[in-house]
């Protein structure tokens, strides 16, 4: 029933991401919001969902290791693994916000995390840990990530042309969208809750430790709605919302979900995350400079990707 309910979970994800993206191009194209905004906040916020879910039940329930191993592993697989895919598929153009803004917000969400998680071992030699007030931190940068888009969509001068391109069909009515959408998120939640928990149990036969399993079997399957929505977008030639999805579900995961976990329950960090720490940095430090290059990330840096996460897990597994 465990396989069953894993090959279920793919079928739900692959489904709701069609429905989701096409709901949400149809409200950016309807209310003539540009599509980069609806990837950094309605696809970003929704595709993230199983990670908040996973990891704040996991803080309820006092599993550290799954809460922040599911963050990170999650934000180090979204940039190498998502955005390598999607640009094989189709080389991602990068907006010039993006560019300037949004991925250093990203770079910053991984900055503050690594100074807040080590700052009690620096002043005082304390064990690694993401305390309540940490938590209270990163929400308050949630909040000012939040007003900055809400600022973003309201004043962009691309807000008449910068939407998704018309088809040849007519455009559904924007109830009919918005249904799409919610079917859509609702298809991915659930599809992600059975891959999740089938994966877990999976794993968890094989003797696999809780650090582990958070880096990989929680964070790739709770990745998996960003993983089809971003392919579905690329291949879709929706660019603005593969990239902006990557982005956005990035600066969620640290700045709310991370925030909202520690806030319930202080975060001890196991010593073996801090690679995973810092190759969160370097991960998105690395996409700030192929953005930069040629203004999109183009087939060869989407391998480039892939092979840095190749070797992420043979390390990993050695």
């Amino acid at each position: 029933m465990t396989y069953v309910l894993l090959i279920a979970g793919f079928a739900a994800l692959i489904k709701g991401a069609d429905y989701f993206v096409d709901g949400a191009s149809g409200i950016a194209k309807f209310l003539k919001i540009p599509s980069i905004l609806i990837g950094l906040t309605i696809v970003a916020f929704g595709t993230s969902s199983p990670e908040a879910a996973v990891s704040i039940s996991a803080a309820l329930k006092g599993n550290n290791g799954i809460a922040l191993g599911n963050v990170l592993g999650s934000n180090i697989f979204n940039i190498s693994v998502i955005i390598g895919i999607t640009a094989l598929i189709f080389p991602l153009d990068v907006h010039k916000q993006t560019m300037r803004k949004e991925i250093p917000l990203t770079l910053l969400a991984g900055v503050a995390l690594l100074i807040l998680s080590a700052d009690g071992f620096l002043k005082e030699g304390q064990s690694l840990l993401l305390d309540r007030a940490d938590g209270l931190i990163l929400l308050l940068f949630f909040i000012v990530f939040v007003y900055y888009i809400i600022e973003a969509a309201l004043n962009s001068k691309d807000s008449q042309e910068n939407y998704l391109p018309e088809n040849d069909h007519e455009t559904p009515k924007l109830g009919l969208n918005i249904l799409y959408t919610l079917g859509g998120l609702l298809a991915i939640l659930i599809g992600g809750n059975w891959v999740v928990n089938s994966s877990i149990e999976i794993a968890t036969s094989f003797g696999i430790s809780q650090t582990i399993i958070g880096l990989t079997i929680v964070a790739v399957g709770t990745s998996l709605p960003e993983l089809i929505t971003s392919v579905t977008a690329a291949r879709k030639k929706n660019t603005d919302i593969a990239i902006g999805n990557i982005v956005g579900s990035n600066i969620f995961n640290i700045f709310f979900i991370l925030g909202a976990s520690a806030l319930i329950s202080p975060i001890a960090i196991d010593s073996h995350l801090m690679l995973e720490l810092f190759l969160n940095i370097a991960m998105t430090i690395v996409l700030l400079i192929f953005s930069r290059s040629q203004n999109k990330i183009v087939r060869w840096e989407g391998i480039a990707f892939i092979l840095l996460y190749i070797l992420y897990m043979a390390y990993l597994l050695l």
